[in-house]
């Protein structure tokens, strides 16, 4: 027997709900993508494969080396690096600067502040070559980690994104990078929403630099992520943002200026929010229905889908949406827990948008050979299972 069962998606949903839509979105930036966060789904792109250079979104990178290793046990965030002179070089070149001297002892955790908040250059390097002994090995680093975790049109050639014609990426590889960021390092994704650092630096008073993420000071609930520039690619921003638990991430570059930046980001991420819907379909430890058992010792058992499984559809059009149980049944015992009884089915505006593996939530035996001789008359007699 062949069973396809439909749901109304109505009772899995998770609403967000806006009053302003962008008919016609046009973000004034060379290249800018939009991801909601929980579904992966893109929401908005122009150009996100062309080539940019990164600038201090670079420093993203940075920092998950060192998380990284930090969440394997190979680094803490109280080790001490000692400072070269070509790390405190920076410091007095004009960039933007944690300013550490030559010589000092800088915890893990205080160069990693220096670089989110401060986007201390000197610090990106202090950090590369503590890590890997030389900031050309930590580039390297860098760079297999960007392959493995899918940023295909990426490579590094520094810590701390200044001008390097091999110092290059995408758009649509630093949203991967930021994905990666926030699903992987939670608690230290927060650190990228500080407003301010103070370092108590050698040699002088404490110095304290603010952010300069210009979406954390907006009431828009931005947490992060990573604001750059250089002359020859402009402004650049990395932005996540979260609302009633639900996370978009925006990546640009090629803007104008700095306020042009804000604006723009500001807007994409409004977009995202005012005009789609985030849709819970499945919990991965939540029972999604029951599917009948043929000679076992129970009649039922119930199935699951083993992964959180969210969709983005545009408002309003939430009643295209729905689900399906797909499976030949009933399913003949005995039945091993986490067997593969099925699929699980999306389906939005009568097209298949996912399908998923059906698993039996707990084994089944089969009755004994006097009960299935029972079931099996009361089959051909009466139809019943």
């Amino acid at each position: 027997m062949f069973r396809n069962l439909f749901f109304f998606i109505s009772t899995y949903l998770v609403l967000f709900v806006g009053s302003t839509s962008f008919a016609n979105l046009e973000i004034k930036a060379r290249t800018a993508i939009l991801q909601d966060y929980l579904s992966g789904e893109i929401l908005y792109e122009k150009e996100p494969d062309r080539s940019i250079y990164p600038a201090s979104m670079t420093k993203i990178m940075t920092s998950i080396i060192a998380f990284d290793l930090i969440k394997s046990g190979d680094l803490s965030l109280d080790d001490k690096f000692v400072v070269s002179e070509k790390a405190w070089r920076l410091s007095t070149a004009g960039y933007s600067s944690m300013f550490i001297m030559v010589g000092d002892e800088v915890s893990v955790e205080n160069l990693l502040h220096g670089i989110i908040t401060a986007s201390g250059n000197d610090a990106c390097i202090a950090l590369a070559e503590g890590i890997a002994g030389t900031e050309e090995e930590f580039a390297i680093l860098m760079t297999t980690k960007a392959n493995e975790i899918g940023m295909e049109n990426t490579n590094f050639a520094n810590s701390s994104g200044i001008n390097d014609p091999d110092n290059y990426s995408t758009v649509r590889d630093i949203l991967k990078m930021s994905h990666y960021l926030i699903k992987e390092h939670p608690e230290f994704y927060e650190w990228f929403s500080i407003k301010e650092f103070t370092w108590n630096r050698t040699g002088g008073d404490p110095i304290t630099q603010g952010n300069r993420n210009p979406l954390l000071y907006k009431n828009l609930g931005v947490d992060g992520i990573k604001t750059g520039y250089l002359a020859v690619e402009k402004y650049s921003l990395a932005s996540s943002l979260k609302r009633n638990g639900r996370r978009l991430i925006a990546v640009g570059s090629g803007f104008d200026t700095k306020n042009s930046r804000s604006r723009e980001s500001s807007k994409l991420l409004t977009y995202g929010l005012t005009n789609f819907d985030l849709v819970q379909i499945n919990k991965s430890d939540k029972p999604i229905d029951k599917i009948d058992v043929w000679l076992g010792k129970e009649d039922q058992v119930d199935v699951y889908v083993n992964e959180d499984i969210y969709k983005t559809i545009k408002k309003a059009k939430k009643k295209l949406l729905k689900i399906s149980l797909k499976y030949d049944g009933p399913i003949e015992a005995p039945i091993k827990k986490d067997d593969i009884v099925g699929k699980f089915r999306v389906v939005y505006d009568d097209e298949l948008v996912g399908e998923y593996e059906l698993l039996a939530s707990k084994n089944v035996d089969k009755v004994n050979i006097f009960t299935r001789l029972i079931k099996s008359l009361n089959y051909l007699i009466w139809g019943d299972v």
